[in-house]
């Protein structure tokens, strides 16, 4: 069983909160890559997308029993923060994929995890060097398509054009023509930017 599996089985186990209908719990980032695939690395965190579904008090609930210095976190090596759903860079409609098996040992939760090329387009944001290798670990095992890739990095892309955030899009452009070339061996993809935002 994989690490992240056992953790949210605990939590499952431990649950004292709100529990009328099974909760979702949306799983972004590595984690959402170790729980879909057979990549494993030391990472401490097990973000989960803030949704309708995640209230203040269950909010409060999940950070109190699996939350960063709770027990669950001593005990597993890995905590859950929750994320708000204005922050990731993610495409428009999301694609997520529920666990099944681990979601029919659950009695609370119903776990989804984000698809493995939206993992790669939200890492292209921050792209520091955990992120670098993740990125490579899911194109070195054939998961993220090239043209799937641009496809929905262009998608995200559109969803920040509109406000501040764009600000930050050249750079983020960067990092996938940096994946391209060095993990492709192909030319890097043309994304329309907004034309106010400057590409220095």
């Amino acid at each position: 069983m994989r690490a992240h599996e056992r953790f949210f089985r605990e939590i499952d186990e431990k649950w004292r909160g709100p529990a009328t209908d099974k909760i979702p719990l949306r799983v972004i980032g590595s984690a959402a890559l170790m729980l879909q695939t057979d990549y494993a690395r030391g990472t401490n965190d097990g973000d989960v997308l803030e949704t309708a579904s995640i209230t203040g008090e269950i909010k409060k609930a999940l950070l109190a029993v699996a939350g960063k210095g709770t027990k669950l976190h001593t005990r597993h090596g890995i905590y859950v923060d929750v994320v708000a759903s204005g922050l990731p860079f993610l495409p428009h409609g999301p694609m997520w994929h529920a666990l099944t098996e681990l979601n029919g040992t659950l009695r609370v939760f119903e776990v989804e995890v984000l698809d493995v090329v939206d993992v790669v387009v939200s890492k292209l944001k921050r792209f520091h060097a955990d992120d670098q290798s993740d990125v490579k670990a899911m194109v070195d095992r054939d998961l993220v398509p090239h043209a799937v890739l641009v496809e929905r990095f262009r998608s995200a892309a559109d969803v920040f054009s509109g406000d501040a955030r764009a600000e930050d899009l050249p750079r983020y452009v960067r990092n996938l023509h940096r994946v391209e070339r060095d993990l492709y061996g192909v030319a890097e993809s043309e994304v329309e930017l907004p034309a106010w935002v400057s590409d220095e």
